[in-house]
């Protein structure tokens, strides 16, 4: 008597597993919907928690990003960018504009060719109070950055509200900036 060989069970295996794999990952996802949360948003291990390091070389003759940037009293957002970046040219002129509302906008030139990064801000303008470049990617591994642009909204003690990954646009301004600014002001 002949016997059969199990592995012509191994595709349905196979198949059971993958979708039992998919109907968890949706039932996480719809879960995380109920709650109210975002389930396709990028998690930030610093919100909540002190900035990460600041590890800048200086961009030309501007003013430059420091560690006691973070620390100064003052509310302010740090914007990851890079000249390179397509999305960072769109969101520009919305730093710009917050910029001119005084809002302190503090720059990290992201793995950039410095003559580039000083190219861009003269053709678009200077939002940056104070600016430094991250030649090397090592800050944007400190602060877990995702990619460009990001930005951070950072109380007067150096502790991060909210982290966002992409560009601000008007409308990420009005409904996740504006009101982290609010709250990193709160007393």
């Amino acid at each position: 008597m002949a016997r059969a060989n199990p592995l012509f069970l191994l595709p349905l295996v196979v198949s059971v597993g993958l979708g039992v794999m998919a109907w968890q990952t949706l039932s996480h996802r719809q879960t995380a919907a109920d709650e109210g949360q975002d389930p396709n948003a990028l998690p930030s291990m610093l919100e909540g928690h002190e900035a990460g390091p600041v590890n800048v070389v200086a961009l030309g003759d501007l003013p430059a990003f420091t560690a006691a940037d973070l620390k100064d009293g003052k509310v302010k957002i740090v914007n990851f960018w890079a000249s390179w970046c397509a999305p960072c040219r769109v969101e520009h002129p919305n730093l710009k504009k917050l910029s001119d509302a005084g809002v302190r906008i503090l720059g990290v030139n992201y793995k950039d060719k410095p003559e580039a990064a000083m190219g861009f801000l003269s053709e678009l303008g200077n939002p940056y109070a104070a600016i430094g470049a991250d030649e090397s990617g090592r800050m944007g591994i400190d602060w877990g950055l995702y990619g460009v642009p990001e930005s951070f909204v950072i109380d007067g003690q150096g502790k991060v509200i909210l982290r966002f990954p992409g560009p601000l646009t008007e409308r990420v301004i009005e409904s996740d900036i504006k009101p982290a600014l609010a709250k990193a002001t709160a007393p």
